[in-house]
């Protein structure tokens, strides 16, 4: 945020360091112009507004992973407020307050080593036999964005987070990887009576790598907040772990009040007073965002709701889908392929769309080669299972596997006919009008060709042959 240093994530312990985000004496910090661009980049995008006059300050506390002893972050007067951020929640529509974006630097990280020998915690201090510190995420533009306490759920807490990931993922502020730390998440949660117009205390949660996560973490305090309360108990205002093994949270620290860091304005840097002219370039450059986008498909593409809301989740999967729409004119059919086979494919690889060898040009090849008859859509599902795999041609896993279609009729009527003599009783059961005997002889059909007998004249096949 303040120097050059590298922000790669997975470099090398204390390698992407110098003296001004290790706070050594007599060095001075430069704001990093980038990252306030990215900063009213995303406030924009949150509907927020951008402040004429904006101030860095001082925030201190004292820990091992922070070198200066305070963090340059901004309070009373941030970057943006004032914004929103549209989700829905089962069918239901709600607008989520955004109380304010602004800018900060991150601190750097702890590795707690012998904490995960037996009957302890993997990565807690407790039990731990020595910490370790690792200052590369030292100085690293940080921007924190505060909602409203608008939302009702667990659930809702989820879906807001992954709506802000996808947002931030567009927009090109962030690749929303929680996975690596690039985008956490602090939730706070309290409960109050039903009526009641006062907020009760609140708890704060970390150690959350998963939007699943979030929800577990939210439900776990959720739950300790309600029965302790019904129990006679008061909740005390604290920072929290979640643990994912165990999914309950349990106490780290009390949590501090804004009082408690002595913030005051930070000597060392200049105010940030953007200008109407560049906050407009910044504006232009958002491009289409994610509810825009998914209007688009429902209008342009007749999909469904729930549809152009999968497909838009990733925006390499939305261009995925547009680039193929291009080659193939059946928008309906891409949906179901990308939505089900290709995303089936990709949670259990663990990959995105963009990190696999796979173009749309050969979803669209499949799809055509179905419609011709080529390959049924069994056969298909096979060949793309192939081509997702090993990266390969869809025309040379078909050659090499011999997987065509068989639409002659010649050779499906031998195949019909060795079906209907060693199925005497549904060939009984179909001539006395059982007319579902018929979807057992095809898949005797399609069993016997291995799948390859175009299931269409197959059936057209036997229906002729019984009725003779």
């Amino acid at each position: 945020m303040f120097c050059s240093c590298s922000t790669k994530f997975g470099a090398k312990p204390n390698t992407s360091i110098c003296p001004i985000c290790t706070g050594q004496p007599g060095v001075l910090p430069v704001t990093n112009k980038k990252a306030i661009e990215l900063a009213i980049k995303t406030a924009l995008a949150l509907n927020c507004k951008i402040e004429p006059h904006s101030v860095f300050a001082r925030k201190h506390y004292f820990y091992p992973d922070l070198p200066k002893d305070y963090q340059i972050s901004q309070y009373e007067l941030p970057l943006a407020t004032g914004g929103y951020l549209e989700i829905e929640v089962e069918g239901n529509p709600r607008k989520i307050g955004i109380t304010r974006v602004h800018l900060e630097e991150d601190a750097g990280k702890l590795v707690h080593i012998g904490a995960d020998l037996p009957g302890r915690q993997a990565g807690r201090i407790m039990g731990a036999e020595e910490s370790l510190v690792d200052f590369n995420r030292t100085g690293v533009p940080l921007m924190e964005i505060v909602s409203e306490p608008d939302l009702r759920s667990p659930r809702e807490a989820a879906v807001f987070m992954e709506a802000l990931a996808r947002l931030l993922e567009y927009i090109g502020v962030c690749d929303a990887k929680m996975e690596e730390g690039s985008l956490r998440c602090d939730a706070n949660l309290s409960v109050r009576p039903m009526g009641s117009e006062e907020f009760g205390t609140k708890t704060e949660v970390k150690n959350m790598n998963s939007f699943k996560a979030v929800e577990k973490a939210l439900m776990a305090e959720e739950k300790r907040h309600t029965e302790t309360i019904e129990e006679g108990g008061y909740i005390v205002q604290e920072t929290r772990f979640f643990d994912d093994v165990t999914e309950t949270t349990t106490g780290m620290r009390s949590k501090e009040f804004a009082h408690d860091y002595r913030y005051f304005p930070e000597p060392d840097l200049v105010p940030i007073e953007p200008e109407e002219k560049w906050i407009a370039e910044i504006r232009k450059s958002l491009g289409e965002l994610p509810q825009e986008r998914m209007q688009r498909f429902m209008t342009d593409y007749q999909l469904s709701a729930y549809d152009a809301q999968l497909l838009i989740t990733s925006k390499d999967t939305a261009r995925f889908f547009e680039e193929c729409v291009k080659l193939y004119k059946n928008p309906k059919a891409i949906a179901n392929w990308l939505l089900v086979e290709v995303a089936a494919y990709l949670n259990e690889s663990k990959k995105t769309i963009g990190e696999i060898i796979f173009i749309p040009a050969q979803l669209a090849e499949i799809l055509q080669l179905i419609d011709k008859g080529t390959i049924s859509g069994k056969i298909a599902k096979t060949v793309l299972a192939e081509v997702l795999k090993s990266g390969r041609q869809v025309k040379d896993v078909i050659a090499e596997s011999g997987l065509t279609q068989i639409s002659n009729e010649k050779e499906i009527e031998i195949i019909v006919k060795e079906v209907i003599k060693n199925n005497p009783k549904p060939v009984e059961e179909y001539k006395k009008g059982k007319e579902t005997a018929i979807t057992f002889l095809v898949g005797q059909v399609m069993k016997a060709s291995k799948g390859r007998a175009n299931p269409s004249l197959a059936t057209e096949l036997l229906k002729k042959t019984l009725a003779a």
